[in-house]
């Protein structure tokens, strides 16, 4: 019979058989954990010395043997086994070939529910921080572009119709706001994420004098989880992490949905630079926008993922369970996306060719001062649903006679209302109508000036 040589084999008659190791192992894609395991071994062995249960020698041992298998990992001539399942007892195997006996002594006082936790915590600790960081970037990109179109009109719509005018700037800024949201979730995030559950063991802690909050220190956690039960088996972290993702993605598919629009031959309010974009395998003239495009799939699948997370913890009793396996390859999965689109939308909007005549020419149509003359309207005394029914009267005779409202001689108008005096054309101008409203969070010159200023006050860099 063949031996079994896991290291928890000493209570099992039968060897795995190779179809379960395959099924079972996680090494082939928590390998990328090595550098936080690592992280995470090194603070547990100078509190094992600290607390006299391993030797001073024990500790160099261990931190020479850890270090080593670094340079390996990183000059990838490590050699991953899928009989040593996953990424803890890999590097741990490593260790005791490379240290000996004191290699057998870093394991003393944990578990791997508790280890893998805790580099789970310092993987998604270090992907919030770039994530952070790459949404300032966009940001800093969105401001960079409305600062050059504060002045550029553009269709404010609703329900895809032309509802009033608005700059092209104000537009923008909407977006900056969103990723604003984004930016604060993912930072009040990390205070949960940063909280250390190494010391809980495989669930009850341990009978050896640990110190956690030196741990803690060392790793930089800002406290430690206060229950070992909820300590090896939470992963509310992990979904939080992912809810902000998705919703993260969510703006971005809006904003891509919006650059698409755009780019089309029916708006060409923009063009999406070239290494943004493919051609056709058939149509010569086809300039397709394909990272916009993709973003909006994406956002499918970091969505799927959320479900993934929350359907994995949903039946689970405590503590830790095997399934929690399984919530590795969506949260890195959903990292490299995250980056990956935050990198390549920061330089698709800094590279964005804008044509702002065609806006403004798709502005002055579907009567877009309407709400303008009926606020003029309410200004003469009218009462506001009074002026709503006179400005639509207006508005059809406008359809029927096919002309813009600033078009209709003064005479006319003053058929639909009396109070209808010279001064009403100032406020039927796209111009005019953008730089009336004055207000916070309005669409005046004036207004949108000071809201990207208070944006830029909120970048770090």
């Amino acid at each position: 019979m063949k031996k079994n040589n896991k290291k928890w084999s000493s209570r099992f008659a039968e060897p795995t058989s190779e179809i379960v190791k395959r099924y079972t192992a996680s090494v082939s894609f928590d390998q990328r954990l090595a550098m936080f395991d690592i992280q995470g071994s090194l603070a547990h062995a100078q509190m094992l010395k600290k607390q006299k249960v391993i030797s001073a020698s024990d500790l160099r041992l261990i931190t020479k043997g850890l270090n080593q298998i670094k340079k390996e990992i990183i000059a990838q001539k490590f050699k991953w086994s899928i009989d040593l399942e996953d990424v803890h007892l890999n590097i741990e195997n490593r260790l005791t070939q490379i240290v000996g006996e004191s290699g057998k002594k870093l394991h003393t006082g944990r578990s791997r529910n508790d280890q893998v936790s805790t580099d789970m915590r310092l993987y998604l600790r270090d992907v919030v921080d770039q994530i952070i960081d790459r949404i300032e970037t966009l940001q800093a990109s969105t401001l960079n572009l409305a600062d050059k179109h504060i002045s550029s009109i553009m269709p404010g719509l609703t329900h895809l119709q032309v509802a009033q005018p608005i700059s092209f700037a104000h537009h923008l800024h909407a977006y900056f706001e969103m990723l604003q949201r984004d930016k604060v979730r993912f930072i009040d995030a990390r205070k949960r994420i940063n909280i250390l559950p190494l010391g809980a063991a495989a669930l009850a802690g341990t009978s050896y004098p640990i110190d956690r909050k030196f741990i803690a220190k060392l790793l930089k956690f800002d406290g430690v989880m206060e229950n070992s039960l909820d300590a090896v088996s939470d992963r509310d972290f992990l979904i939080e992490f992912n809810s902000n993702a998705a919703l993260l993605m969510t703006h971005l598919s809006r904003w891509s949905e919006e650059l698409i629009m755009w780019s089309s031959s029916f708006f060409e309010f923009i063009e999406i630079s070239d290494g943004f974009c493919t051609g056709s395998s058939i149509m010569p003239q086809k300039k397709n926008p394909d990272v916009p495009e993709l973003v909006r799939g994406k956002t499918g699948r970091v969505t799927g993922h959320l479900v993934n997370l929350l359907t994995l913890m949903k039946g689970q009793p405590l503590a830790y369970n095997k399934d929690n396996q399984e919530d590795k390859e969506p949260i890195f999965d959903v990292s490299d996306t995250v980056l990956d689109t935050l990198n390549i939308f920061s330089e698709m909007i800094s590279k964005l060719k804008i044509f702002p005549k065609n806006m403004e020419a798709a502005a002055s149509k579907g009567y877009p001062t309407a709400t303008d003359l009926a606020d003029y309207l309410v200004k003469k005394g009218m009462a506001f649903r009074e002026a709503h029914g006179v400005v639509a009267k207006i508005v059809k005779f406008a359809i029927d006679q096919n002309c813009d409202l600033d078009k209709i001689e003064l005479k006319v108008l003053q058929k639909f209302s009396q109070l209808i005096e010279k001064d009403v054309f100032n406020s039927l101008t796209l111009k005019g109508s953008v730089q009336s409203r004055k207000h916070i969070g309005g669409t005046s010159s004036k207004s949108v000036i000071a809201a990207l200023k208070n944006a830029r006050s909120k970048l770090t860099k």
